[in-house]
């Protein structure tokens, strides 16, 4: 039986007593709705690996160093993690259906500039601005599908059929990206050109397919432009220097580089205090005769929306942080170990990893169908311990061993944790949150997955150049092989690649055990039958405690 609690401000559950969603749409309208809000999520995605899978040759035809190439990658995130926030607010206030069109017509603008541009500076600027669309989309996606499905199985299949997008996104942008780059004249802009394409059609769909948007129920529809700033320059400092901090001049002891650190982390705790501040105001009965009603919008992210469900929801962040951290960590560098250490092309490493995208795919096909009956921990601890797994097997791999001992299994089983945190994750972050702030709070949990991202890269990229370090020293103090003289000696960076694995691996585990700790006999987080009457829950100002 469905528990209540009070969202902690009895002023804006009046606010929410508007209905959850508009009334059901019908059968094809919802199957448009889902798949344009999917392949949104598909866009967004390929947009990083086709870019990611294309990097030696990027490198090698504009010039960039080595330890510069990750920008090209990084830009992209860094502006799309650290705006989410920010853009979800925006969406909820102002309509989720205008976010997503003009986050399409922004990200198709300077997705197509990418392909025109000849030097290393051009192409990280015009990737951040990518990124910028992305923000605007993602979250207008995941409030379009809670506004559209109230709870039950289609919004169960939405959310699942929505996160399937990512799988599906990263093999589309692995496999095309890989094949393009390799087989076509234009080589890596040719990816840009088929990306330009996706988004103008995912644009046309949107025009189509998203219903138009209705006034917001809010009464004060004032945005917080100092939280604004403060969360966004915030996470863009942090985001900048787990980037940099590895390739600065004097790496992480860089003066530059600690103060950004200890600047971004100082806005993003002023951002929290001044989000309650906030809060506490707009709670007060006297907030419209005080003195400082005018400097007080509404809070751009309640912070007593990280407690609701007992904890639970800043829970589900910490674990899709984790998740992430090791995902997303592993795969970077399974892919420089396949291109760097094998010497495998793009093609031959896009096969290598094709795997994962369908057993991705396969994941989300089954949280639709068992997530109503299933309970969570099952496919947040299971999934996230899989997926730590798939990190040991590249941890111990053996290079001259085949594909199928440890690149296939790791491959098949390290997306488990990635797609059921997701899937499950944004159905029990859509049941959390209010109507007025399913995009915020959608936003706050992809921004969780964008900085584990960052995080989990930067942190395995610390532990393997330490262990490159190690290595390339042993080597300089060897004689010389007798077939090359000493200088010619290379290091073997097995062991820096595995070091990289085994970080990824204690992510992962720290994820297993947050997922234990919080959700271990917690139920279901899909539909029930008591879910029924979920729109009466809602009319009352009150939450269904999933």
């Amino acid at each position: 039986m469905s528990t209540e609690y009070d969202s902690g401000d009895e002023k804006q559950v009046q606010v929410a007593s508007a209905p959850l969603s508009s009334p059901t749409p019908s059968t094809i309208r919802s199957i448009v709705i889902i798949a344009t809000s999917t392949m949104a999520m598909i866009v967004n995605t390929s947009n990083a690996t086709s870019a990611s899978i294309a990097l030696p040759t990027i490198g090698r035809e504009l010039g960039i160093p080595e330890n510069q190439l990750q920008w090209i990658v990084s830009a992209y995130s860094l502006t799309s993690g650290c705006l989410l926030l920010f853009f979800g607010r925006l969406a909820d206030l102002h309509g989720r259906k205008k976010a997503f069109i003009v986050g399409m017509i922004w990200l198709a603008a300077f997705t197509l500039g990418c392909a025109f541009t000849n030097d290393a500076l051009t192409l990280d600027i015009l990737r951040a601005f990518q990124g910028v669309g992305a923000a605007a989309i993602i979250p207008a996606s995941i409030g379009i599908l809670a506004h559209s499905f109230p709870p039950s199985r289609t919004r169960s299949i939405a959310f699942a059929t929505f996160a399937a997008g990512a799988p599906v996104g990263a093999a589309f942008g692995m496999a095309i990206g890989g094949a393009l780059t390799q087989l076509t004249a234009k080589t890596w802009r040719s990816t840009f050109y088929l990306s330009t394409g996706l988004t103008v059609l995912c644009l046309i769909l949107g025009l189509v397919a998203i219903d138009r948007d209705q006034p917001s129920t809010e009464q004060d529809k004032r945005v917080d432009w100092l939280g604004a700033l403060l969360v966004t320059a915030g996470l863009v400092l942090i985001v900048f220097v787990l980037g940099q901090g590895e390739i600065a001049p004097h790496a992480w002891s860089t003066p530059y580089i600690i103060v950004l650190l200890i600047l971004g982390v100082c806005m993003v705790v002023l951002f929290v205090f001044w989000q309650h501040y906030l809060e506490k105001v707009q709670a007060s009965d006297t907030k419209s005769t005080g003195p400082y009603a005018f400097l007080t919008p509404p809070p751009l992210m309640k912070v007593s929306l990280w407690y609701r469900a007992n904890g639970r929801f800043a829970a589900i962040m910490a674990i899709a942080f984790l998740t992430w951290c090791c995902f997303l960590g592993s795969n970077f560098w399974i892919q420089l170990y396949y291109q760097e250490y094998l010497h495998l092309t793009p093609v031959l490493t896009m096969v290598r990893m094709l795997p994962m995208f369908i057993t991705g795919v396969l994941c989300n096909i089954a949280v639709a169908l068992v997530v109503n009956r299933l309970s969570v921990i099952y496919l947040l601890g299971g999934g996230t311990i899989l997926t730590a797994a798939g990190a040991v097997l590249f941890a111990v791999i053996i290079p001259s061993s085949p594909y199928w001992a440890f690149g296939f299994p790791a491959a098949i089983i390290s997306v488990f944790g990635a797609d059921f945190t997701f899937s499950a994750g944004s159905l029990f972050v859509a049941r959390v949150a209010l109507p007025h702030e399913q995009s915020v709070a959608g936003a706050l949990f992809t921004t969780m997955t964008q900085l584990g991202t960052a995080v989990g890269v930067t942190v395995t990229t610390v532990v393997f150049d330490k262990i490159a370090q190690r290595e390339t020293r042993q080597v300089s103090f060897l004689p010389p092989r007798p077939s090359a003289p000493a200088q010619n000696q290379v290091a073997d960076l097995l062991p820096a690649y595995q070091a990289a694995q085994w970080t990824a691996f204690a992510f992962g585990i720290l994820a297993a055990v947050t997922a234990l700790a919080f959700f271990r006999g917690f139920g279901i987080v899909g539909h029930r039958k008591e879910d029924e009457d979920d729109k009466t829950v809602t009319s009352s100002g009150k939450h269904p405690e999933v």
